[in-house]
């Protein structure tokens, strides 16, 4: 299911074969997180290039219902998507509700944050609500433990987390879900000595692939990358690893070169809903004031159809007059930026140059500072 075609030191090139196509890596999914990437359509995600989404489990259990998805045919079906998904099992958002959860062994006790309804939320139940999505690639459930925390209470975390893998993948053996694979989650916060326990735990059961879970929240980025070069190692060189909620333009040149093949997060989408357009020269903020007559594209050296058509004036106007075609011509341009970055990372490992864009990206894309 998982090809590498290309090393350049630790950094891989390969592809990832699903029920739903194929996956070139290193790979950045786009977050639709209730079955829909804000303000765009499936069409617009294929244009530029999505070959993955990924979908929230838990968002996708409250409402509509993952009962009622699957009587529709799959979220595949529902939402008109016919590339792969991965969902999450959900376990993140459960432990963001830190007022309205309890965690036993049995599972997450919550309330949902639509209408306060209780709920039970065990790694069995997270296997087959994704079993009843028909992802491609499914997560297991594990605790998301506060940072900072001491060793101990990281410690009594990941073997919890390592429970639940394994009763996660005996529940997902049983139901023999076809063409889904499942995904352990590697714990153990900022100690390298968890770090490599939770990846012997979660390794010894067997998985399709592996991620890397509880960074990006936080903590300094030079302290993540020291994380997931300590991480690696106790990884399977043969098997996909996945750096969860992760992150800016530059973490991904990083991580890229500590050998992840791939990664989600909210920040394209978000931050073009925001006005923070990505760009080959670093960020920017289209609201500013020096943009009310640049007839410029948002970036000279990026084909998206935001830069082909339209000015920064018009797109800084749109986003002050509230227009929601401004979300959407700003989150097509960021998106394009991410996934034309991977492509880019992809061509440089397989041409043995991956080091030379790392450094040229480094240079020329900080030299303005990112808005988090």
């Amino acid at each position: 299911m998982f090809t590498l075609t290309h090393t350049d030191g630790a950094a891989r090139r390969g592809h990832l074969t699903t029920a739903h196509g194929i996956i070139q890596t290193p790979a950045f999914m786009p977050v639709g997180t209730q079955g829909a990437v804000k303000a765009l359509t499936a069409q617009h995600l294929e244009d530029v290039g999505a070959e993955i989404i990924l979908g929230n489990t838990y968002h996708l259990y409250l409402r509509p219902g993952d009962e009622l998805i699957a009587r529709r045919g799959g979220l595949h079906r529902f939402i008109g998507w016919s590339r792969p998904i991965l969902t999450d099992s959900g376990g993140y958002q459960v432990f963001s509700l830190s007022d309205r959860r309890k965690v036993e062994e049995q599972g997450v006790h919550f309330r949902s944050h639509h209408d306060g309804s209780p709920h039970l939320l065990t790694p069995e139940k997270a296997v087959e609500i994704q079993a009843n999505l028909g992802s491609d690639i499914a997560m297991v459930l594990d605790e998301c433990p506060a940072l900072p925390s001491t060793v101990q209470i990281i410690d009594t975390s990941l073997q919890l987390t390592a429970r639940w893998a394994q009763r996660c993948r005996n529940r997902f053996l049983e139901l023999k879900t076809g063409g889904q694979m499942q995904f352990g989650i590697v714990q153990g916060g900022t100690f390298p000595e968890l770090r490599q326990k939770s990846s012997e735990l979660t390794v010894s059961i067997g998985f399709e692939g592996y991620a890397i879970g509880g960074l990006s929240v936080g903590e300094p980025n030079d302290t993540m990358y020291q994380v997931v070069e300590q991480t690696v190692p106790y990884l399977p060189a043969d098997q996909p690893r996945y750096l969860m909620g992760v992150g800016t333009p530059i973490d991904l040149v990083e991580a890229v070169a500590r050998g992840i093949d791939m990664f989600d997060c909210v920040m394209p989408t978000r931050n073009a809903r925001n006005g923070q357009l990505f760009t080959s020269e670093g960020p920017l903020n289209i609201k500013n004031a020096q943009f009310a007559e640049d007839d410029g594209p948002v970036d000279r050296a990026c084909g998206c159809y935001t830069c082909r058509h339209f000015s920064r004036a018009y797109l800084r106007h749109l986003l002050m007059a509230g227009e929601m075609t401004g979300g959407t011509l700003n989150t097509l341009h960021n998106l394009s930026f991410y996934l034309d970055t991977m492509r880019r990372i992809r061509e440089a490992i397989a041409f043995g140059r991956f080091e030379d864009f790392r450094q040229g990206f480094l240079q020329t894309f900080a030299r303005r500072a990112l808005i988090s």
